[in-house]
């Protein structure tokens, strides 16, 4: 969508619906990643109606986000594939995702030593549950964690478990490097990796939270608001409609005092 001619074009196709679109800015090129369920990662320059490069991955693309020169991409049979965008996209390897149901959102962090490259990766399930992951800890098995979220008491009378939802999208800020994740419960979570802590919770929207973004700068955070189709098409409130809402996060998402 070119904003200025408010003209739309378009610029990449796949055989299976595309769920995921990354711009990589690289000093040696720049291009459009789509991710799609046709099982392809594809390269595109938009002066060009076709991919520079196309890439065959294990499964189909459930997400990913890229961090130059670092990408990370979520496959269907619960992979995590890596890459290295340098020169030109190179796959590095397959991690196996620690969580045991589907993935649904991941999101790249800052490696603390060097702020310009990545340290790691959180990965969000339906299950309401993320993983932090590290590309190079000299000891995962202490630095490697999930926890819990997006779980509220069961809303049936009688029953004393928990009603669970699936994390939809993850972030991380760009000075902080607290992260918010966004569910289908419709609740926002502010939290601090380090100090393995829930910074603040939200209050509860009328619909799920859909996805998220934070602004360059740290002090925005946009979210969306409207049905997942999480309970299925007879839960679909037409009526409801879609929103967009921003939020200052410049305050809330900074790390408590005595903290990590």
């Amino acid at each position: 969508w070119d904003l200025q001619s408010n003209q739309a074009v378009q610029v990449a196709q796949h055989d299976a619906p595309i769920k995921t679109v990354h711009w990589i800015k690289s000093p040696k090129y720049e291009c459009l990643m789509t991710g799609s369920w046709d099982s392809t990662l594809k390269f595109w320059d938009l002066r060009s109606q076709q991919p520079i490069m196309n890439i065959k991955v294990t499964d189909r693309v459930y997400g990913a986000d890229v961090m130059y020169p670092g990408a990370a991409v979520l496959t269907g049979n619960g992979g995590i594939a890596l890459y290295n965008l340098e020169n030109q996209p190179v796959h590095i390897k397959n991690v196996k995702s620690p969580l045991k149901f589907q993935h649904r959102s991941i999101c790249m962090f800052a490696d603390k030593k060097h702020p310009q490259s990545p340290g790691g990766f959180a990965v969000g399930s339906i299950e309401g549950r993320v993983a932090i992951q590290y590309l190079n800890s000299p000891n995962p098995q202490k630095d490697d964690f999930t926890f819990k979220c997006h779980r509220q008491p069961s809303a049936d009378v009688g029953v004393s478990g928990q009603d669970i939802f699936a994390v939809n999208d993850i972030k991380f800020h760009p000075q902080y490097g607290t992260l918010v994740t966004v569910g289908s419960d419709g609740h926002f979570n502010f939290w601090d990796k380090d100090a393995r802590t829930r910074l603040k919770p939200s209050e509860k929207q009328s619909q799920p939270i859909t996805s998220c973004a934070i602004s360059s700068t740290g002090d925005i955070m946009a979210y969306a608001v409207c049905y997942d189709w999480s309970k299925g098409h007879e839960f679909n409130n037409p009526q409801a409609g879609s929103h967009i809402y921003l939020r200052s996060v410049s305050e809330e998402m900074k790390r408590k005092t005595g903290k990590r």
